[in-house]
């Protein structure tokens, strides 16, 4: 740790990002707000992450790059091993890749740069697009909206900016991989998308970090603005070390016949509280909602949805699974709320739990009704026992091959909304997770 105060480490970031006095402003009334808030207790157990250990910034081992080439080696053999360039190379439309606290490799195809297509580090929008980025950064999540949310608005470095241009639909992904690579530190990126009329993208999140003998936090903000007749889909596949405590706000507007999509992947970590939220704002909107969530050991995954209906004829569908085993704890916390005076309203919500062993499984689910709405919500929780594996096995099924079989029917809803590539990892990634379950 060093020896600067939190607002000499503030005025530090801020004068480095040759930023603009409103967002100084910004981040320092956040400060304040974090360090006159208590730490929330009605979540998962926060009482062994130790705030005033933790490096709330990492300078750069070298500027941003737009070369692959030009990145220093040790960073480049940590995202070849997870497949970036290779990746940029073959189904993505641009790749960011951020390794602590700042956005180390940006690349964007020139055919969607040439239609408009903004997506850079967010400090660099700031200078560049500064206009954008004030219209709408915090918009969605105030610096007040939460404790997290106020310590990733007071130090946040590093991020994306996503701006689509009206009518314009970018047919691959864009994605960006974000990687803690140091001990007791803290990353506070933020991503802002903003999706004009009638525009279309889909943007994927990557996320790991090594083990370390020390905790690190992540504390992320997302914004997204889906205007009118937009689609935005973000996917989010995170592999956190098991002493990462990952504590995430992350919300969209939608406005007219906008769509907003979260397709969010749960593992590793020692805790997440992380719960996609859709505000639907304009008649026809939609939110969909899709999580899964992975819990083994003592991790503690409290995860779920809120969709929150403000128009006419808005529609939410939440379908959440969740995988523990050896003591390991999934929690659904949810919310559907619809706004009084408001009619034709339909949402759906699933819920299913597969356990193992000495595993635990809670369910939060809140409605809140004061207009019409057509609301179903199903729950289930289910064990998969060693007789139901020697079932299999007595029809010629290997142990290992039963367990697979029931896993990967049970995950089939989120798997089927993952691009393949990423469907054939999240395949390993269960496998090597569940390996030794049963027997």
């Amino acid at each position: 740790m060093n020896n600067k105060s939190n607002k000499e480490i503030i005025e530090e970031i801020s004068l480095k990002k040759n930023e603009p006095l409103w967002m100084l402003e910004f981040r320092l009334k956040a400060l304040e707000y974090y360090s006159n808030t208590k730490t929330p207790t009605w979540g998962a157990d926060l009482s062994k992450l130790n705030e005033n250990s933790i490096e709330y910034y990492i300078k750069p081992v070298k500027d941003l790059q737009y070369d692959w080439a030009d990145v220093p080696e040790d960073i480049k053999k940590t995202f070849d091993d997870l497949g970036i360039p290779k990746a940029e190379q073959e189904i993505l439309a641009g790749v960011g890749a951020q390794y602590d606290s700042e956005l180390i490799y940006k690349s964007l195809k020139k055919e969607w740069s040439d239609k408009g297509v903004l997506f850079m580090d967010i400090s660099q929008a700031l200078v560049d697009h500064k206009e954008l980025v004030e219209k709408y950064f915090a918009t969605v999540v105030p610096y007040h909206d939460n404790k997290f949310a106020a310590l990733n608005s007071a130090f946040w470095s590093g991020g994306s900016f996503v701006y689509i241009p009206k009518n314009v639909e970018i047919t691959v992904p864009l994605q960006a991989y974000f990687r803690i690579n140091t001990q007791a530190m803290g990353q506070f990126e933020r991503t802002l998308i903003i999706a004009e009329e009638n525009s279309k993208v889909h943007y994927i999140e990557g996320c790991s970090a090594p083990l370390y003998r020390k905790n690190s936090l992540h504390s992320a903000v997302v914004e997204i603005i889906a205007l009118k007749g937009s689609q935005v889909r973000y996917t989010t596949i995170q592999n956190w070390a098991h002493n990462i405590y990952n504590l995430v706000t992350k919300r969209a507007f939608a406005y007219e016949n906008a769509h907003v999509e979260w397709v969010d992947g749960n593992f590793g970590s020692c805790v997440t509280m992380k719960y996609p939220s859709v505000i639907l704002k304009g008649e026809n909107s939609k939110a969909t909602i899709v999580s899964l969530a992975v819990a083994d050991n003592v991790q503690h995954q409290d995860v779920g949805a809120k969709v929150i209906h403000l128009a006419n004829n808005s529609c939410s569908n939440v379908i959440s699974k969740s995988i523990s085993k050896k003591n390991g704890r999934s929690s659904y916390r949810g919310l559907i709320a619809v706004a009084e005076n408001v009619t034709g309203c339909k949402s759906a919500v699933k819920c299913d739990a597969l356990l193992f062993d000495n595993a635990q499984s809670d369910t939060y689910p809140m409605i809140k009704i004061k207009g019409e709405c057509d609301l179903e919500h199903e729950a289930s929780v289910t064990n998969i026992s060693e007789e139901q594996i020697f079932y299999a096995t007595s029809r010629g099924i290997t142990s290992e091959k039963a367990q697979a079989m029931v896993i990967n029917g049970f995950v089939g809803t989120f798997i089927n909304e993952l691009p393949l590539e990423y469907a054939i990892e999240i395949n390993k990634l269960l496998a090597h997770q569940m390996e030794g379950s049963i027997g």
